[in-house]
């Protein structure tokens, strides 16, 4: 999934990769929101309303490599756009290494971004902290996610989609007034292909810092081996 890296926002960037260690346990491929077979791809389409391209499409590629970070193993995927992303399974939970551009810090995050098995309302949240432009010091957000809806049918480009769990998450901060920063960002992921669509809207104005995204991408087409 590819995501606009901005400054706070960048830790929705998928950059970095993943390796499968004997303390993952991986429910059967068919059974779950993730797909890791090589050769398997994802064509997605994204609207940027914010930026100075407004449109563009990228394909994720499943690789046949795995790789461990921190003592954690992840499956590659490559991007079209460059770079690689890195996501694995482990019980109910799907993870994703996620690291901030050059730039931005050297913030890094093991995004815990859906739990297969919660009901509708359940929720978790993590803690990132992230080095924002013309601040000194790295900012805490808290990056917190609730199951909108699950097992729900969804048609995203004229394709119908079952098993949909739906996510919704905002970003929030102690050093940050809620009405300096807004945010509305849902996901949707459907059985074996996973994220099927994304709308990120985020408006942060805090002391003379400016950002806004405002993104649509969909899943145009995908081939799972």
């Amino acid at each position: 999934m590819k995501f606009k890296s901005v400054a706070v926002f960048s830790l929705f960037a998928l950059i970095f990769s993943c390796k499968k260690n004997d303390n993952t346990t991986n429910p059967p491929q068919n059974d779950t929101y993730l797909t890791t077979s090589s050769g398997s791809s994802w064509n997605y389409h994204v609207i940027d309303n914010s930026g100075a391209v407004p449109q563009s499409d990228y394909t994720l590629t499943a690789s046949s490599a795995d790789t461990t970070i921190s003592g954690k193993s992840y499956h590659i995927f490559t991007n079209s756009a460059g770079g690689n992303q890195y996501m694995t399974i482990s019980g109910h939970d799907y993870y994703q290494f996620d690291s901030l551009p050059t730039g931005v810090g050297n913030s890094v995050i093991d995004r815990l971004y859906l739990k297969d098995n919660l009901a509708v309302g359940g929720n978790w949240s993590q803690n990132v902290n992230v080095v924002v432009p013309g601040s000194i010091i790295p900012i805490p957000f808290t990056v917190s996610n609730s199951i909108a809806e699950s097992g729900i049918s969804r048609t995203v480009n004229g394709v119908v989609y079952n098993d949909v769990i739906h996510v919704s998450t905002q970003l929030s901060s102690a050093f940050i007034p809620p009405a300096s920063l807004t945010t509305n960002i849902d996901t949707w992921y459907a059985k074996k292909y996973g994220m099927i669509e994304n709308t990120s809207v985020i408006h942060l104005d805090f002391f003379g810092i400016v950002q806004d995204v405002n993104t649509a991408t969909t899943l145009t087409g995908a081939t799972l081996k």
